[in-house]
């Protein structure tokens, strides 16, 4: 079978699709024939072996993808049954035309979601809802400013916000991503780096409630400057590329503010249950139709270098999607 594979860790334009052997499917596993991949920045961090899991290459990328159960596995671990539609999740493996997939890791694809959709949802989603419900502690009616909010995980976050009762405001780079960013879901966007006196403004001085970065650099001070009371930052990377941030902990006891690390994959996937908890969560949302992927650029499967590519550069909008099928 197909599959896109890492030889050396060399960056995006050295990865290729190879033919290698079918997945061996484990006691508990679902088996699955991949439709769509979705393109997700881990997948860029081990193109360069600079992702905090270095497999031996050479390895299948793909973190999210789309399919139909070729074999639902072990009746004592999988509820699964032959021909469903699901999405999933894992560190990698995914962007191939077989699958292998811990149960644990793969859910049910409501009717509503296309194979794209459905893998442009469970990564960035489920961080999304882990950062804000889990390490956020958002409320009803509070309100969430959210970096790179034209990209995956800022829709996702956008989406997820607004399906607990928030209010959203959208920081990005370009007017086109503004437009992105609103058709998302976000009720405000900001373009431009100089975001704090425009957010002040649209909350009337007093600031945001929780703060979502996957940016970093310059952005997070400005973030820390943007909090009212008790709000939260919540760190969820530093995709600028312009280093990790600081904190003088001294404004944080001043405003009664706090910093929040976000680390979704290192807590779920070692608490056996509580992504299937998450998914519960998300399905309402979906069915109610303010949780919607929205897919951007889509590639071939050959194309997933250039998609890849693409990210790395700033390019893309919503979620990539690479079609398998």
């Amino acid at each position: 079978m197909r599959a896109v594979q890492v030889v050396t860790p060399t960056g995006p334009s050295d990865v290729e699709v190879r033919e290698v052997d079918p997945p061996a499917q484990g006691h508990d596993d679902v088996l699955v024939d991949v439709h769509s991949v979705g393109v997700a920045f881990p997948d860029l961090l081990l193109s360069r072996g600079e992702y905090q899991f270095k497999p031996e290459p050479p390895f299948t990328l793909g973190v999210d993808f789309a399919g139909v159960v070729l074999d639902p596995g072990s009746p004592e671990s999988s509820a699964f049954s032959v021909g469903q539609r699901v999405a999933g999740v894992n560190l990698n493996g995914g962007a191939a035309e077989q699958v292998a997939n811990p149960a644990i890791f793969t859910f049910a694809l409501p009717d509503a979601m296309s194979y794209d959709e459905g893998a442009a949802l469970p990564m960035n989603y489920l961080t999304a809802l882990f950062a804000l419900e889990e390490r956020g502690g958002l409320r009803e009616g509070e309100t969430v400013l959210v970096h790179g909010a034209a990209g995956g995980v800022g829709t996702a976050t956008l989406q997820v916000a607004k399906g607990l009762g928030a209010r959203t405001i959208a920081v990005v780079s370009t007017e086109e991503k503004a437009v992105f960013a609103r058709a998302a879901g976000a009720d405000e966007a900001v373009v431009g780096p100089d975001f704090k006196d425009a957010v002040k403004e649209l909350t009337g001085g007093r600031g945001v409630d929780v703060v979502l970065d996957v940016v970093g650099g310059d952005a997070f001070t400005d973030s820390l400057r943007c909090l009212a009371e008790q709000g939260r930052i919540l760190v969820v990377g530093f995709a600028s590329g312009q280093g990790i941030p600081e904190v003088k902990v001294n404004r944080l006891l001043l405003a009664n503010t706090d910093v929040r690390g976000v680390g979704w994959g290192a807590y779920a996937m070692t608490r056996p249950g509580y992504m299937q908890q998450q998914w519960h969560r998300l399905v309402p949302m979906i069915e109610s139709g303010v949780v919607k992927p929205p897919v951007g650029a889509t590639y071939d499967l050959a194309g997933f270098a250039q998609a890849l590519v693409d990210m790395d550069e700033r390019r893309t909008l919503g979620k990539s999607v690479v079609h398998v099928r």
